[in-house]
């Protein structure tokens, strides 16, 4: 179904990265895989890896690095959505990936296996993930008619190396850190729109996350959501989940087509 109305009544589009954009899924497990593949066969793995962590992650799976890499998102999550402007110490997100990598290398009797350089490194898989496979070409097509941005959590040297890395084509890079701010704080959804040079009605929200369109439908911006595989958290016998239905202005589900139907929708 198209929305020619919507189409005249927006004229910039702010995108959600993580999970929208990007397959952050495939692209860690993947990290996750091959920096232990390659740790377990450099020559100093014997005499630098304490021997129990060497037992350890040998016996890891694909589907115990997919856990890991679950949890490492997850830790995100409860990080951006807890954070108070004003009052919780300001740490972008290539900070807290970092942080949060050491602590679950920790919990999970890990420590030991990588020297700190290494940790960094690896912690750095974030701003290297692959596109859907629509991403590039659905933005790019919609930036013909409209302004198209970030509107993310990741921190700006971030997003510019997600953008270069799988040609987004993002037009303008707006991060929760040019607010201090993470959301679904209301100060990133209206900072956007400021920054924009436009009112919340004449912005569309899109992202594969009910949670984040919810908080800016409510700021009086118009929202687009596009559903990706594994990314929702509302459950669909929710009755959020239905009441959506009713105030989100695109509905793409999965495998229709994700950005180059919306673009069709908006009838670029």
């Amino acid at each position: 179904m198209s929305s020619p109305s919507l189409a005249n009544q927006i004229k910039a589009l702010t995108f959600d990265v993580f999970g929208t954009c990007v397959d952050w899924r495939t692209s860690v497990v993947s990290a996750l895989e091959e920096a232990a593949a390659r740790k377990t066969a450099s020559p100093s793995f014997s005499s630098s890896v304490p021997q129990d962590v060497q037992v350890l992650v040998k016996s890891f799976t694909h589907d115990s690095w997919a856990s890991f890499a679950q949890e490492w998102r997850s830790s995100y999550g409860r990080f951006t959505w807890g954070f108070v402007p004003g009052s919780s110490a300001w740490k972008d997100i290539d900070t807290h990936h970092r942080d949060s990598l050491v602590e679950l290398l920790d919990s999970h009797q890990l420590s030991g296996l990588y020297t700190p350089e290494e940790m960094e490194r690896l912690s750095k898989v974030w701003h290297f993930l692959a596109p859907w496979p629509d991403s590039s070409a659905g933005i790019h097509e919609l930036g013909k008619r409209f302004a198209v941005s970030t509107l993310s959590n990741g921190n700006q040297s971030l997003l510019a190396d997600l953008n270069e890395h799988g040609d987004l084509g993002f037009q303008l890079l707006i991060s929760a850190e040019d607010f201090k701010a993470y959301k679904p704080n209301p100060a990133t959804y209206l900072g956007a729109c400021r920054l924009l040079g436009l009112e919340p009605n004449q912005v569309a929200m899109v992202a594969a996350h009910l949670g984040d369109l919810d908080a800016a439908h409510e700021l009086g911006l118009r929202t687009i959501y596009v559903e990706r595989s594994n990314e929702e958290s509302w459950k669909q016998d929710e009755p959020r989940y239905a009441e959506a239905k009713k105030w989100v202005d695109v509905w793409v589900s999965e495998n229709e087509g994700g950005f180059l139907t919306v673009a069709e929708r908006l009838g670029v």
